[in-house]
């Protein structure tokens, strides 16, 4: 388990983290959300043990990253511009990795890497930017670290090999609780993979939610009403985060159950109803506007 309690990080004048508290539980894969100079990468170095935090502490079980090798043999950063030495081929480079990281599976990246349609003599610096992602990937996971700290790691990537990895991830966490945490501005490309996302805004925490949580208690409705004093009674009696309307059409997003908002539509005999499947999208919109933030302005 990673716990994250009230760092902060300056850079000079900059506050790139602010007082920042989150939870990250093992075995499960964290989308850490955030517009550029959230603090997203410089979160994920200092969860590495790069970077050492100005106040606050990081511990991963229980014990302190920063300068403790024992810690960072558990742990594999994959930045968003990976590096690799001059000259060097995938082979040479597992090589190099297989010495930093005892339980290094050299059988599983040559199987991947065959997988992926990469030849691992061929020069790295000949690889294009995708492929050098692909590459920075496959290394970490065959490190059999347990945690996999990710950068923007689908950017640059297509849509199949993006499919790829997220199908890596998965086998992964199953196989040995892999807990990779997935730095990204999009939150589109995490919906379909993340157990929990954490949205980082301006150097701090703004939301930390459970994606099925969020989905089982956050529902939208659409329903026709025979008249407003209908209308009027149904929002009072609903949780709700959001109201539009298209004509004589109700668009109300609520906390609860699907059965609890059905059945309070229900009680005031519609003339049409109908759930609708919130988006991740959606429910960030709707959350974080109620905290009196505007997301969508923030990311979209």
């Amino acid at each position: 388990m990673i716990e994250i309690k009230e760092v902060s990080k300056e850079f000079d004048t900059i506050q790139a983290v602010s007082e920042l508290t989150l939870s990250i539980q093992k075995g499960c894969i964290f989308g850490l959300l955030g517009t550029n100079g959230a603090g997203k990468s410089t979160l994920l170095r200092m969860l590495a043990g790069v970077l050492r935090p100005d106040k606050g502490s990081i511990t991963i079980e229980n014990e302190s990253v920063y300068e403790n090798p024992r810690i960072k043999e558990k742990l594999f950063f994959i930045p968003e511009d990976a590096y690799f030495f001059n000259n060097t081929t995938p082979i040479q480079m597992m090589d190099y990795y297989s010495r930093i990281y005892p339980e290094y599976d050299r059988a599983q990246f040559l199987e991947l890497m065959e997988r992926f349609g990469m030849d691992g003599k061929r020069r790295v610096q000949t690889f294009s930017k995708g492929m050098k992602k692909q590459l920075s990937i496959l290394l970490g996971v065959a490190s059999n670290a347990r945690y996999l700290l990710c950068d923007e790691t689908f950017d640059g990537l297509d849509p199949v090999m993006r499919q790829a990895v997220k199908s890596i991830f998965a086998a992964n966490v199953l196989k040995r609780e892999l807990t990779p945490i997935i730095a990204s501005h999009n939150l589109r490309e995490l919906e379909d993979i993340c157990d929990h996302v954490g949205l980082l805004h301006k150097g701090g925490v703004l939301l930390s939610e459970d994606i099925e949580d969020m989905k089982f208690h956050i529902h939208k409705v659409q329903c026709v009403l025979p008249n407003d004093v209908m209308e009027h009674h149904l929002l009072k009696e609903l949780d709700v985060l959001r109201c539009e309307r298209s004509g004589s059409l109700l668009m109300i997003t609520a906390r609860g159950t699907k059965v609890e908002i059905l059945d309070c539509v229900n009680r005031h005999v519609p003339v049409y109803s109908e759930i609708i499947p919130l988006s991740l999208e959606e429910i960030f919109i709707s959350e974080t506007e109620v905290a009196g933030y505007e997301v969508k302005n923030i990311f979209f």
